[in-house]
Formats: structure tokens, sequence, C-alpha cells
């Protein structure tokens, strides 16, 4: 990733006031951790320099130390952070759990959220690093790209990130934004032969309208990988996809993270009626 100065981060106009912190009733997001008791979780949309350290912090941990990824970042930025230049311009949610007396405890979980005006702001999109999507221009008014997502690893019994849907649902609803996009990563410890194996079956089942495919700028090299493993879908990609979500083109190659990236669209028009219902209660 290219290295660049960090500027100061401004305030948009969809900043968290309009997104008030909330705990999640235990019913609707509970988990078990490692060695824990059940949690409680709060989520909340960062509203200071410390908030976005503490995800950032929580990225290192899964993206570099977990997975292995090499990260560049902007000089000055603190140790054992994950900070690029697109941070400064997104919102940040994040998802903490409460302690037995409800106090807020660190972030287990987190995505950063870039809207149609920042992405303006700060020139692009990050995707756009990895895929040509002049084909979503059309979209692009009411289009937010979603990245760096991440739970920590004691936490990724499905909770923390059902709680981190809900809110990023009613953030587009309250907004009036229909159309969410972002890269979604798959491993290439195996060398890739799993990311083109789920590519070879998204294609059949999950791909996107040709009006909306995209092309990755270094393609993984499908053709000469294997594509005919029975492999299943990371958790992650499952969700989005069970929530209507569409693959849109074949996967990138990012050396830096090892990873296969898949493009994927959801559209809030797309959701299930039972999602629809569980996120926005309608």
């Amino acid at each position: 990733m290219r290295e660049l100065p960090l500027p100061t981060m401004p305030l948009s106009e969809l900043r968290a006031p309009a997104a008030p912190r909330r705990s999640l009733p235990e019913s609707s997001a509970t988990a078990h951790a490692s060695g824990h008791e059940k949690a409680r979780f709060e989520v909340v949309w960062a509203r200071d320099d410390d908030d976005v350290r503490q995800a950032q912090h929580l990225r290192y941990l899964v993206f570099a130390t977990e997975m292995g990824a090499r990260l560049s970042v902007p000089q000055g930025s603190p140790p054992e952070h994950d900070v690029d230049m697109f941070d400064a311009y997104c919102e940040h949610l994040l998802v903490r759990a409460l302690g037995s007396g409800e106090e807020p405890g660190p972030v287990i979980g987190t995505y950063r959220v870039l809207t149609p005006a920042a992405a303006q702001r700060v020139g692009g999109l990050y995707s756009e690093t990895e895929f040509d999507l002049t084909r979503l221009r059309p979209l692009r008014p009411k289009m937010v790209e979603l990245g760096r997502s991440c739970v920590h690893p004691a936490w990724r019994s499905g909770g923390a990130i059902l709680a981190l849907w809900g809110a990023l649902a009613e953030f587009m609803v309250r907004n009036k934004l229909d159309t969410m996009i972002g890269c979604a990563s798959v491993s290439m410890r195996d060398g890739g032969h799993v990311a083109a194996s789920l590519w070879e079956q998204l294609r059949q089942t999950h791909l996107a309208p040709i009006e909306w495919q995209v092309r990755p700028r270094l393609p993984l090299p499908v053709e000469e990988l294997q594509r005919d493993l029975e492999v299943e879908a990371p958790a992650l990609i499952k969700g989005y996809l069970r929530c209507g979500a569409k693959v849109l083109g074949p996967p990138a190659w990012d050396p830096d993270f090892n990873t296969a990236d898949l493009p994927m669209l959801m559209r809030i028009n797309d959701l299930p009626p039972r999602y629809r219902k569980h996120f926005l209660g309608a």
C-alpha cells in the first residue's frame, strides 16, 4: 500500500451525532468469547481520535499479527496500528463488550464507512486501488464503501458482526443511502486455489448483472489455479450473500495482505424480508 501523509480528520456531515450510542439487548447480540461468560454489546460511532486509534489497533492485531499482512503506514503513525490515508475521511463503527457494571470495554469489532461526500473529498474509494469501478458511476451518489471489517478472534461467535450490521443498516436508511460496496478477502496461504474455486462457484450463482461488473487491476491468475475444489465461503462472505449481496467480478490479488479480494455489492432494497425485519424492524 502506498505510503501517504495522514491528513487531519474532518467532521463529515454524516458523523456520529446522527447515530447515538446504544447497547444491544442480550437477546439480539450475545456471544461466548473464549473463557468468557455471555456479554452484551455496545455499538457506537467513533467520536474522536482515541476511538479511531482503538479501531486501528484492533485492525493491526487481526490483519498484521494474526493474518501476517505487510502494512505500509503513514510516517508518524503510532506503532502496532493499521493506518492509511482513507481513515481520516471515514466514519468508524465500533462494537464494545459491556462489562458487568455496564462500563464500556475495549473495541472488539469495527467497520469503516466512506460516504459519497467523503469519497469526493479524498478523491476516490479504497476499492479503486484494486478495481476499475467505472460501471458503478451511476450508483455513486448513494453508495458507501465498507472496509477494514474485523472482529477480535475471541469474539467471533456471530453476535458482534450482527450488531455492526444492524447499525450499518440504520445508518444507510437514516441518510437515504442505498448501496454498499467493498472487498471481501479470501486467504492466499494455499497459493490461491481456494479463492479461485470460490470465484468459480460464485460466478455461477451470485454474479452481478453486466452493467455493474468491474475489473481487477491486478487479477488473481485464476486460469492457472485449481478451480474445482469443494470449498465453502468464509463466514463473512456467506453472511453477505444471505443478505442479497452480489459479486461484481473476478478477484484481485492483494500481495500486501496476501489475500484474494472479491468485489461485492449489496443494496438495501435487496435485503430478504427476514433480514430487513431483523435489522430495520420493517
